[in-house]
């Protein structure tokens, strides 16, 4: 198909990469939101706008390898929602 390349990976998704430049500018101009802001609106403004680009990040994830993430699901739902590989 012309016009289309390969992905290597989830950087090289266009949407990710806007998600991630807005990421910053958000960032940046919210260094200028007032101290008293710093805990409350700043904080969920900064984790909201990562959350985009990780999301994205995810879910191209999730598309390829869709096998692998079921059988961890299922090992998981068999060990009652424990994760055993954490110490």
């Amino acid at each position: 198909m012309a016009g289309y390349q390969e992905l290597k990976g989830h950087r090289d998704l266009k949407v990710f990469q806007l998600a991630y430049k807005l990421a910053m500018e958000i960032f940046n101009e919210s260094k200028s939101f007032p101290k008293e802001e710093r805990f409350a609106l700043i904080d969920q403004i900064r984790r909201s706008s990562r959350s985009v680009a990780a999301n994205i990040a995810e879910g191209f994830r999730k598309r390829q390898y869709p096998k692998m993430l079921r059988k961890q699901a299922r090992g998981f739902r068999r060990r009652g929602g424990r994760n055993t590989s954490m110490a």
